[in-house]
């Protein structure tokens, strides 16, 4: 091959590349990839006080806030459902423009009926989750990236979970938007509720 032939093929590999890049660029922007359900896509199925299973394509249909934790928590947990069902209430919204959903990460004492009392404590609308094990409620945890351990002595009864304290922002969609810290200003978390729902 002589060096102007060389050269011409060059080109044309140049140019090759030149319109993949342009077309993987458009394709890009016109279908961008799908984005996972919850954060991380990992599936999950459990059981819900409202009746059956809840798995993960049970997000999309209805923006949801999705908080993790357990009966048994003495302070986190309580202030954050408190919170989220005044924030619905301070909206004027109904649990059909806004689902509230507490996720429990303690599998060992939380019975589906102890999260049902719990959770309808705040407002009757209000969708509990709870696995049937341990390998359930981690599935759960990665599809949203969150953290808990048992704290306390062994064999405890009375024991503590940490857990991540984060409410979780869902779209219609199912796909994640968001979060809101525990205490975050209400002024702040109201505002991000009344744009997760207008969409």
């Amino acid at each position: 091959m002589n060096t102007k032939t060389l050269r011409n093929f060059r080109i044309i590999l140049w140019v090759l590349v030149a319109v993949v890049a342009i077309g993987a660029t458009a394709l890009y922007v016109f279908q961008p990839p799908a984005r996972p359900l919850g954060i991380t896509g990992q599936e999950f199925a459990l059981n819900s006080t409202k009746g059956g299973a809840f798995t993960q394509d049970d997000l999309a249909g209805t923006p949801s806030l999705i908080f993790f934790g357990y009966t048994y928590c003495p302070d986190v947990c309580p202030t954050t459902l408190a919170e989220t069902t005044a924030i619905r209430d301070q909206l004027g919204l109904a649990p059909d423009d806004l689902r509230i959903i507490f996720v429990s990460v303690d599998p060992e004492r939380d019975t589906l009926e102890m999260v049902k009392e719990y959770v309808e404590g705040f407002d009757p609308s209000v969708i509990g989750l709870v696995a049937s094990s341990l390998e359930q409620t981690e599935n759960a945890k990665a599809a949203f990236g969150v953290f808990s351990e048992k704290v306390g002595e062994p064999g405890d009864p009375y024991y503590l979970v940490n857990h991540t304290a984060l409410t979780f922002l869902v779209n219609a969609d199912g796909t994640f938007q968001g979060t809101i810290a525990y205490e975050e200003d209400q002024d702040t978390a109201a505002a991000k509720v009344k744009r997760l729902v207008q969409g």
